[in-house]
Formats: structure tokens, sequence, C-alpha cells
């Protein structure tokens, strides 16, 4: 079995890509001197991503592609991760707000005995302060109406052990997949809901601080991510009332 799987979702990523993005995480993964695999699941891009990701992996075969329809990177991301073969599995964003090297802070935390492990950003510097205000306001919601105790649930950057993944996702699998308006779909509520089971079931969590730079994005749109998020949390509440994380 390998020692790392690294899960990254991919929609319409051909700018990132065209700036070597996929060589730069090689390069780091190598430094690492883990056996590892990375798994680029694609959401259904419109733009050239696929042929480029697809030309890459050609000459890189520790490097593999999924393409799902387009449903959101909740959706891609947990198909990479129960793809994923290895001990443990990493999932990271294509921009690499958080460079890839970050993994390194986290395997020590594995060796420990912990099951999941979750990148936090301090500051955000570089953020525009509209950013800063709507994770604020998510963060005061989220502990009123799930009492998670973490500092920052939204990082991109989060890694799991095998067990923890086949515990988890197959219990959230069928909540995503859906996008309810153009473009792509952050999910935001998806990390939250991830780290709300693992704490349910008991999983040992730990939040490691991690570099990370501000990337602009479309795909980031603070009101409609912003709106269901909100419901998410609520959805999440009322599916524990209801039972149905049992």
């Amino acid at each position: 079995m390998k020692k790392l799987s690294v899960v990254i979702p991919s929609y319409n990523e051909a700018v990132n890509l065209k700036k070597g993005v996929l060589s730069d995480v090689e390069s780091s993964l190598q430094e690492l001197k883990v056996d590892y695999e990375v798994i680029i699941v694609d959401d259904g891009s419109s733009d050239d991503s696929v042929d480029l990701i697809k030309k890459y992996i050609s000459q890189n075969e520790d490097f593999k592609l999924i393409q799902n329809p387009h449903g959101g990177k909740a959706n891609a991301v947990m198909t990479g991760m129960l793809e994923a073969k290895s001990e443990i599995v990493l999932f990271t964003d294509m921009d690499q707000a958080t460079p890839i090297s970050q993994v390194e802070k986290f395997l020590p935390k594995f060796e420990r005995g912990f099951d999941i492990v979750i990148g936090s950003r301090r500051g955000r510097k570089g953020a525009p302060l509209i950013r800063k205000l709507s994770a604020w306001g998510f963060s005061v919601l989220r502990g009123i109406i799930l009492g998670l105790p973490f500092k920052d649930t939204q990082c991109g950057f989060k890694a799991f052990n095998k067990g923890s993944v086949l515990k988890i996702i197959p219990k959230i699998k069928n909540e995503w997949g859906v996008v309810h308006f153009k473009g792509g779909a952050v999910n935001a509520g998806f990390d939250v809901e991830v780290l709300y089971l693992a704490k349910k079931y008991g999983f040992k969590i730990a939040e490691v601080e991690v570099e990370w730079k501000y990337v602009d994005t479309e795909r980031v749109q603070i009101i409609k991510d912003a709106m269901a998020a909100v419901y998410d949390m609520f959805r999440i509440r009322w599916n524990d009332l209801a039972g149905k994380y049992q």
C-alpha cells in the first residue's frame, strides 16, 4: 500500500495547469521521499483542462485522472478519496494556495495516532476584507449551530487515514453532486459536514497551522456560497437529529 494519496479536484484549471502546477506538486512530493499517488478529479471542465492533464499524466505514472460530470468540488473530492489506495489521503486545491510541501507537517501527527489532520490558515494575509468578514461570520454560526471547536474548517488542505475515509465519506456521498447555479461550486458545507461526523464518530483530529496565500478565483461567490453554507449547517444538524448519521 502506498503511503500518501493526494486528491486534487479540477474545474476549468487551464490557467494553473499551464503555469506548471502539476510539476510543482510532483517535485515537492519527491522531496518528501514517500511512496505516493496523485489523483486528479476533473469536475466536468469546459476549458482544455482535461487535455492538459492527460498530456501530463501520460509521462507521469504516479498521476491519474478521473473524469466526473459537473457536480461540484465536494463530489470531485469524495470521488478521489474513495478511489485512493494509500494509508493517508490528502485533498488539496489545484491553485496550491497551501503548497503541497505543507503535508510534511501532517505526517508526524498520523504517526502519533491522529486519524485526521486539518490545515489552519493564520490571519489569511492578502484576502479581501469581505472574505475575512464572511469567514468570521461563518465561524460564529458554525459554533452556534454545530458546536465545532476548530479555528479553521474551510482550509482546502485536509488529510485522513483510510479508516476515517471509509467511515465518513459513504455517509455523505449522496448529499453532494447537484450544482444549483452556473459555474464552479465551492461546497463550503462539505468540510463542515466531514468534520462534524469525524467528531461525532470519535476520530482523533489535529489542527495544524499551514502556509497560505490568497488566490483570487471566480469560483468563490461570497453571497451564494454563504447562503449555501448556512443552509448546509442547518441540514447537517437536522440530519443528525433525524438519525441519518448513525
